[in-house]
């Protein structure tokens, strides 16, 4: 799921970037569960913040601009996939306790 934001990044100039730990699959499943019990305004305000604290943890890494808003974007797609996935496993298992 989130195998490509493991990969650590290397700049134009050949230099190694430290990747931030915070975007790792780890990341995505406490996302997804907080995202999963929150509701409205908070939820909205959660993951905002969440967003945020990557593109900056990025930035802060020496990622531009570009690369750090595509990662991001790459993240909010893989939380949504888990908040699917979530939802279907609790709708499976709650299917075969009938």
């Amino acid at each position: 799921m989130a195998s490509e934001m493991t990969r650590r990044p290397v700049s134009n100039e050949g230099r190694i970037i430290a990747f931030p730990s915070g975007t790792g699959t780890a990341n995505v499943e406490r996302c997804a569960r907080e995202l999963g019990r929150r509701h409205g305004a908070d939820a909205i305000e959660f993951w905002k913040a969440e967003c945020r604290r990557l593109a900056d943890q990025l930035l802060a890494a020496g990622m531009s601009e570009r690369d750090a808003g595509e990662r991001v974007m790459q993240f909010q797609e893989d939380v949504q996939i888990e908040l699917v996935l979530s939802h279907e496993k609790r709708a499976v298992a709650k299917s075969q306790k009938r």
